[in-house]
């Protein structure tokens, strides 16, 4: 049986992850209120942020970064796309 959570981020009940996506506590947050659907979102969102900033995920700061917008794209509602971002569907 699928296991369900009540999504932060779709704002409904959705299938969940089924395995911890991150380590830590962050990775047990996201386990227990994030949807896998919304996850695939956040692998949209850290795609656009490593392509469009040139991030090389093995430097500390970069993971740091991406870890800070993990957390608002979740939890904070203040993550958006980089400022000279334009949409391929624009």
């Amino acid at each position: 049986m699928t296991r369900t959570v009540q999504c932060v981020l779709l704002q409904r009940e959705a299938p969940g992850l089924e395995t911890l996506p991150y380590p830590g506590e962050l990775g047990q947050r996201i386990f227990e209120n994030v949807s896998r659907e919304a996850w695939q979102q956040w692998m949209g969102r850290q795609t656009l942020l490593i392509n469009e900033y040139r991030i090389n995920p093995l430097d500390p700061k970069s993971r740091k970064f991406i870890e800070d917008e993990m957390l608002s794209f979740f939890f904070g509602g203040n993550s958006s796309p980089p400022p000279d971002f334009v949409s391929p569907d624009a």
